[in-house]
Protein backbone atom coordinates (compact mmCIF):
# COMPACT_ATOMS: atom_id res chain seq x y z
CA UNK A 1 0.00 0.00 0.00
CA UNK A 2 1.42 3.06 -0.95
CA UNK A 3 1.83 6.04 1.79
CA UNK A 4 -0.73 8.35 -0.19
CA UNK A 5 -3.25 5.68 0.29
CA UNK A 6 -2.41 4.69 3.86
CA UNK A 7 -2.49 8.44 4.76
CA UNK A 8 -5.70 8.81 2.93
CA UNK A 9 -7.58 5.87 5.10
CA UNK A 10 -6.10 7.09 8.41
CA UNK A 11 -7.66 10.53 7.40
CA UNK A 12 -10.45 9.09 6.43
CA UNK A 13 -10.76 7.22 9.64
CA UNK A 14 -10.01 10.16 11.57
CA UNK A 15 -13.47 11.95 9.72
CA UNK A 16 -15.17 9.18 10.42
CA UNK A 17 -14.44 8.81 14.26
CA UNK A 18 -15.14 12.64 14.55
CA UNK A 19 -18.52 12.58 12.70
CA UNK A 20 -19.48 9.54 14.94
CA UNK A 21 -18.18 11.72 17.87
CA UNK A 22 -20.43 14.96 16.83
CA UNK A 23 -23.53 12.68 15.96
CA UNK A 24 -23.39 11.32 19.75
CA UNK A 25 -22.55 14.39 21.50
CA UNK A 26 -25.98 15.43 19.75
CA UNK A 27 -27.84 12.56 20.55
CA UNK A 28 -27.30 13.05 24.40
CA UNK A 29 -29.00 16.22 24.26
CA UNK A 30 -32.26 14.36 23.97
CA UNK A 31 -34.22 13.90 26.82
CA UNK A 32 -37.72 12.40 27.44
CA UNK A 33 -39.71 14.55 29.69
CA UNK A 34 -42.55 13.02 31.86
CA UNK A 35 -45.36 14.39 33.54
CA UNK A 36 -45.87 12.24 36.61
CA UNK A 37 -48.16 15.12 38.24
CA UNK A 38 -52.05 14.67 38.22
CA UNK A 39 -51.93 18.36 36.64
CA UNK A 40 -51.90 19.15 33.31
CA UNK A 41 -48.10 20.87 31.99
CA UNK A 42 -48.59 23.63 29.91
CA UNK A 43 -44.68 24.63 29.29
CA UNK A 44 -41.59 23.39 29.99
CA UNK A 45 -38.45 25.66 29.84
CA UNK A 46 -34.51 24.83 29.59
CA UNK A 47 -31.92 27.44 30.16
CA UNK A 48 -27.87 26.94 30.01
CA UNK A 49 -27.19 26.83 34.00
CA UNK A 50 -26.21 30.58 34.59
CA UNK A 51 -28.64 32.40 32.26
CA UNK A 52 -30.51 34.63 33.94
CA UNK A 53 -33.98 34.22 32.35
CA UNK A 54 -35.65 30.99 30.81
CA UNK A 55 -35.52 30.62 27.51
CA UNK A 56 -39.13 30.19 25.52
CA UNK A 57 -41.54 28.07 25.80
CA UNK A 58 -40.28 24.50 24.36
CA UNK A 59 -44.05 22.60 24.04
CA UNK A 60 -44.86 25.83 22.29
CA UNK A 61 -48.83 25.50 22.66
CA UNK A 62 -48.91 21.95 23.40
CA UNK A 63 -49.69 20.11 26.41
CA UNK A 64 -48.59 17.51 29.06
CA UNK A 65 -51.00 15.31 30.36
CA UNK A 66 -50.93 13.81 33.48
CA UNK A 67 -49.25 9.96 32.74
CA UNK A 68 -47.76 11.95 29.13
CA UNK A 69 -44.10 12.13 27.76
CA UNK A 70 -42.34 13.61 25.23
CA UNK A 71 -38.59 13.30 23.93
CA UNK A 72 -36.98 17.14 23.61
CA UNK A 73 -33.58 17.47 22.13
CA UNK A 74 -32.12 20.39 24.81
CA UNK A 75 -29.44 21.73 22.85
CA UNK A 76 -29.30 25.49 22.25
CA UNK A 77 -26.42 25.31 20.12
CA UNK A 78 -23.80 26.41 22.95
CA UNK A 79 -22.83 22.53 23.26
CA UNK A 80 -24.05 22.88 27.30
CA UNK A 81 -24.80 20.04 29.13
CA UNK A 82 -26.27 21.47 32.15
CA UNK A 83 -29.60 23.13 32.22
CA UNK A 84 -32.17 24.29 34.63
CA UNK A 85 -36.19 23.52 34.19
CA UNK A 86 -39.02 25.39 34.70
CA UNK A 87 -42.25 23.31 34.33
CA UNK A 88 -45.61 25.40 34.88
CA UNK A 89 -49.23 23.31 35.25
CA UNK A 90 -52.55 24.31 34.43
CA UNK A 91 -53.06 24.29 38.11
CA UNK A 92 -50.54 28.04 38.26
CA UNK A 93 -48.07 25.82 40.18
CA UNK A 94 -44.64 26.10 38.60
CA UNK A 95 -41.50 23.06 39.70
CA UNK A 96 -37.72 24.35 38.77
CA UNK A 97 -34.82 21.85 38.83
CA UNK A 98 -31.67 23.39 38.87
CA UNK A 99 -28.39 21.87 37.74
CA UNK A 100 -29.75 19.17 35.07
CA UNK A 101 -27.22 17.15 33.12
CA UNK A 102 -28.62 16.54 29.77
CA UNK A 103 -25.48 14.55 28.56
CA UNK A 104 -25.81 12.19 31.02
CA UNK A 105 -29.57 11.34 31.74
CA UNK A 106 -32.54 9.90 29.31
CA UNK A 107 -35.27 10.42 31.15
CA UNK A 108 -36.71 13.16 33.44
CA UNK A 109 -39.92 12.98 35.38
CA UNK A 110 -41.82 15.83 37.10
CA UNK A 111 -43.60 14.41 40.20
CA UNK A 112 -45.91 15.73 43.25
Amino acid sequence: MSQFVRRSVVALAALTATLAFTSALAADRVVTIVNKTSSTMTRFHASSVGTKNWEENILDGDHLKPGESIDIDIDDGTKACRYDFRAVFKDGEAVEKGNVNVCEIGEFSFTE
